[in-house]
């Protein structure tokens, strides 16, 4: 089809709800306005989990329900602090230790990143990406020709981190304020 248009693929990148209504129901709204394609979840999804104060807003239910309303554009991977009975309440699977996702002829893998990351991965190909959470702290690191993302977390940012997501649209990741949505680091391949 020759003079159309190639769409670029919509991503929006989230990992650490852990349980929040609250901050889930700010997430919604960023969703609403960017309209992804697909929405990455990186695990931990609705438990706080032992290490972690309980978030403002805890209320898993809740955050159950909102998130089942992007049911079909949902991709996610398990966390470390996700169970079987989380699973129970989502209508989408939960899908252990990584996945792949081909978006504009790059490979993304996704994982909730207590299994893998930067320093323990699989061999992937050079220009890849591999997006994961776990940390709770916003990152990028390339490292084996491959590039490295942390979207950090909506509910329990660390290391003085603001609560954040990330986007990608047209070849460029950014990570984003959730309160606003405001642009505060981008990476273009």
């Amino acid at each position: 089809m020759s003079g159309e248009k190639k769409r670029n693929m919509k991503i929006l990148t989230v990992s650490d709800i852990h349980g929040s209504s609250a901050y889930c129901r700010l997430l919604c709204d960023r969703i609403d306005e960017f309209d992804p394609d697909v929405v990455l979840l990186l695990g931990d999804l609705l438990y706080h989990g032992p290490r972690n104060a309980l978030p403002d807003g805890y209320d898993p239910a809740r955050t159950a329900k909102l998130l089942n309303a992007y049911a079909d554009r949902i991709i996610a991977v398990k966390g470390n602090c996700d169970s079987e009975v989380d699973s129970l309440m989502l209508d989408f699977p939960l899908i252990p230790d990584f996945s792949l996702l081909i978006a504009d002829d790059t490979r993304i893998y996704i994982s909730h990143g207590h299994k893998f990351g930067a320093e323990e991965h699989f061999p992937m190909k050079n220009g890849s990406f591999f997006l994961s959470g776990h940390t709770h702290v916003p990152d990028l690191t390339e490292k084996d020709g491959v590039v490295f993302m942390n979207p950090g977390s909506v509910s329990i940012p660390k290391k003085s981190s603001c609560r954040s997501y990330m986007t990608y649209s047209g070849g460029v990741f950014c990570w984003r304020e959730l309160d606003g949505g405001n642009v505060y680091k981008r990476y273009e391949k």
